[in-house]
């Protein structure tokens, strides 16, 4: 959000600077050891990894481009610097289109058509047939489909976040995924859920957040019920 709030002042606008300075800032928000490592070398370098984490922070660039195209190529952008991996890449594109659609489309049915057939996901399993053999992946590929699948079988936000939580594994990362294209869906969050979650982030976060959601007209300290198409 910063980066791209950034970029609208056209401030410097590099991932890799803003990924580093928030990295350091709060150091024991729970990163992966090669993530961590990156946010300390002299000069720091993309390093091939497929991990999930270039899905779970991607989901603000679903929101800020009105264009699948842009979304595609921000997309790549924000993961590359990391995430330079096949998996790494296409795992954040399939999640800032999803949320882009989310938000445009307001069809389940063509929101998972498309992800699957540009993405190659199996998006046709069901929660159920997940939790039958899943176990902890940090993986793109077996993070962003369980992911996606929860939201399709979502009826709200506090249920996408609850099936997703329900499939074990690595629970935040699919409930990071899950909820920011439920959010785009439903264009509502409850306020009990949107109280309890702000008052445990640092100000500064919270002014980004207030900041980025005045800037996109999606009021995220007094969410606004939209039509709910399924």
């Amino acid at each position: 959000m910063d980066c791209l709030l950034s970029k609208e002042e056209q401030q410097d606008y590099n991932y890799t600077s803003f990924y580093r300075q928030y990295g350091k800032k709060y150091p024991s928000a729970g990163y992966g050891d090669s993530f961590y490592g990156w946010l300390y070398m002299e000069c720091p370098k993309p390093y091939n990894s497929f991990g999930n984490g270039s899905a779970m922070r991607v989901s603000p660039i679903g929101w800020w481009f009105d264009n699948m195209e842009d979304v595609l190529r921000e997309s790549k952008l924000s993961a590359e610097v990391t995430h330079n991996s096949e998996e790494g890449i296409r795992g954040a594109q399939a999640v800032a289109t999803a949320v882009f659609l989310a938000r445009t489309e307001k069809s389940k049915k063509i929101l998972s058509k498309y992800i699957s057939d540009k993405f190659g996901f199996n998006l046709n399993l069901t929660c159920n047939d997940i939790k039958k053999n899943y176990k902890y992946e940090i993986r793109c590929d077996k993070t962003v489909p369980e992911a996606i699948i929860c939201f399709l079988e979502s009826s709200d936000y506090e249920s996408a976040i609850r099936l997703a939580v329900s499939l074990g594994g690595d629970s935040d990362t699919l409930a990071a995924i899950a909820g920011s294209i439920a959010e785009a869906f439903y264009g509502e969050i409850s306020q009990i859920i949107l109280d309890e979650t702000l008052q445990r982030l640092p100000d500064a976060l919270k002014q980004t957040i207030e900041s980025f959601s005045k800037k996109i007209n999606q009021s995220t300290f007094n969410p606004r019920a939209l039509e709910n198409n399924k």
